[in-house]
């Protein structure tokens, strides 16, 4: 595909996605790499754009160069918003109460505990969602069980092989002191968020090192 015709499919997704105003957004496109640069009025539309963009067939990686500003309306004081985004927080059940949040000039900072990696997507989701955020900055630390690194290694690979969107024996899986390298290549971005899915959802896992290649 040229990068005039991604460049063009790109930009009809994020017309067609509801969610996002696209007026303000320009696409570039080289060789699988798309860059998104412009305005947008959310910190949740910036990161729509980049999934649209990723569910694009030929794109390899998305660089988002898009800035949040956000409406004089829409302005709130930091004392605020933090108060709003610990609301939202505490109402969803996924989101430990161990998690805390910083707020300076708009940008939140999430701070504390959680035991897996779903918890802290989970609110760092939430926060964005927060009417005036305009970035959202993840240090949450996670302190789960420590099994061995073999069990860890096995239960990823049993969990690729159940998932049928998934050539598990396209993905290499090591594990090293909770840290769970991938490496290999997957035909879609989809096959490679199941992959790196099934990773982080595996007991004991800190942190996951992304070296699987999307290649179309």
């Amino acid at each position: 595909m040229s990068n005039n015709d991604l460049e063009r499919s790109v930009t009809d997704e994020l017309y067609w996605d509801p969610k996002v105003d696209n007026a303000a957004i320009a696409v570039s496109a080289d060789d699988g790499v798309v860059t998104l640069r412009g305005t947008v009025g959310s910190f949740r539309q910036k990161r729509e754009a980049t999934q649209d963009a990723e569910r694009v067939f030929g794109v390899e990686s998305v660089k988002n160069d898009l800035q949040v500003r956000i409406m004089n309306q829409d302005r709130r004081d930091d004392a605020e918003l933090r108060g709003d985004v610990l609301q939202a927080l505490m109402l969803d059940s996924i989101v430990p109460s161990t998690i805390d949040a910083k707020v300076d000039d708009g940008m939140v900072t999430l701070t504390g505990t959680a035991n897996w990696q779903f918890e802290r997507d989970e609110a760092e989701f939430v926060a964005a969602n927060v009417l005036g955020v305009v970035s959202v900055d993840d240090e949450i630390d996670l302190v789960p069980p420590s099994p061995t690194a073999g069990d860890v290694q096995h239960s990823i690979k049993k969990a690729m092989e159940r998932n049928a969107k998934l050539d598990a024996d396209s993905v290499s899986v090591d594990s090293s002191n909770g840290t769970i390298t991938l490496d290999g290549t997957v035909s879609s971005w989809a096959d490679h968020d199941e992959a790196v899915s099934a990773a982080w959802a595996a007991p004991g896992v800190t942190n996951v090192k992304d070296h699987i290649h999307v290649a179309y």
